[in-house]
């Protein structure tokens, strides 16, 4: 069995320019904040008022509208939004 399919969030924090991950089984990751717009662009207190889904699967702040799965920050992904504005500036 794949151990990020049971990987679960367990705490959140941030700075302007880093997310930083705590997850069940001891990892931590910090990934760059610019790779989530909507967190890069929201208030620290928006950052900070975030939601465990699911047991810590996923992850939800309800002032910015944004959902992340345990398993994508593990794994060390940028979100959808973040490629797609990369791939316009590539084509620009």
């Amino acid at each position: 069995m794949n151990t990020l399919d049971d990987i679960r969030v367990t705490k959140i924090s941030s700075t302007r320019d880093t997310l930083k991950v705590n997850f069940n089984d001891g990892r931590a990751v910090q990934l760059p904040l610019i790779w989530f717009p909507r967190l890069f662009n929201a208030t620290q207190a928006q950052r900070n008022h975030y939601e465990l889904l699911g047991k810590g699967y996923g992850v939800h702040w309800p002032d910015v509208d944004e959902d992340l799965s345990a398993k994508g920050l593990a794994l060390g992904k940028p979100s959808i939004e973040f490629i797609k504005s990369q791939r316009q500036e590539i084509a620009a």
